[in-house]
């Protein structure tokens, strides 16, 4: 019969969250051991040996060989328990930098995404926009006549900045004036990356919406700047051209969606002499 303070196996699985099979492995290999044996050969457990054995077991779950945490629990000491688990916490500082990293960009995706499926592709608004982090590129030279040469050169100094290059990337037109006399061939190009050291500032924007595949704007500058004549807006700094539906969500290159917004601020009324 066990003692009153020992927990059999199947309750000290209940309280540790561990299945028993997963017990009667690491006792087999002598990696964690019950406190005792009953006269019928059952395993029961103090309390105290469930902060162990969760520790072994957060170990085992991040890929510390068992070998390596017997060799460490035969060995103990605060030196030897240090270094191993120093060594995983770099390990798990580099997995938890790359799931972050995976997490921003599957998360801006998602946005884009979501925006591209409630816009009127039609319209053209006047909004507030809020300020957003992006990361600009150098300035393009597109006189080769190839519009990927300024792209991939681009993809390169994303690339020797250590951003990653599956963010979601846009143009940039320095003012409406580029936006008009150079439609499709941006300024510079920008990354959506989270850490982007420059900023999309906040303001009011005229949007509006077009399909196309990259470098192919049709007609939007003309309506955008036709809106802000109509309805007495003036440009007030860069535009900037975002994908919100591109390879990751169309099949057809003819078919991405693509946004432009440009800095606006209503114009100015003089009274008449």
């Amino acid at each position: 019969m066990k003692d009153q303070d020992m927990l059999t196996i199947k309750e000290f699985s209940r309280l540790t969250g561990i299945r028993q099979s997963t017990l009667r492995h690491y006792d087999e290999v002598k990696l964690f051991q019950p406190n005792k044996r009953g006269e019928n050969g059952y395993r029961y457990y103090s309390a105290p040996q469930t902060v162990a054995v969760n520790l072994i077991n957060v170990m085992h779950n991040v890929n510390i060989p068992i070998k390596k945490i017997s060799e460490i629990k035969m060995q103990k000491s605060p030196e030897s328990v240090l270094e191993l688990l120093h060594k995983q916490e770099l390990e798990l500082n580099k997995e938890l930098f790359n799931l972050q990293q995976a997490y921003a960009i599957v998360h801006t995706y998602c946005s884009l995404i979501r925006e591209g499926l409630q816009v009127d592709e039609n319209a053209i608004t006047h909004c507030q926009m809020v300020a957003s982090p992006i990361e600009l590129g150098p300035v393009n030279d597109f006189s080769s006549g190839y519009f990927y040469d300024s792209f991939f050169n681009f993809i390169q100094q994303m690339t020797e900045r250590r951003i990653n290059p599956a963010y979601p990337a846009g143009g940039y037109y320095e003012n409406m004036d580029a936006f008009l006399t150079s439609p499709g061939h941006p300024t510079r190009f920008f990354s959506l990356t989270p850490t982007g050291r420059d900023l999309k500032e906040a303001g009011e924007y005229l949007v509006g919406y077009t399909r196309g595949y990259y470098g192919s704007i049709g007609d939007l500058p003309e309506r955008i700047n036709a809106y802000a004549t109509e309805n007495g807006y003036t440009f007030a700094g860069p535009a900037y051209e975002t994908y919100l539906h591109d390879e990751i969500s169309v099949d057809d290159p003819d078919r991405y969606l693509i946004q432009a917004s440009v800095a606006v601020k209503k114009a100015e009324h003089r009274p008449a002499r």
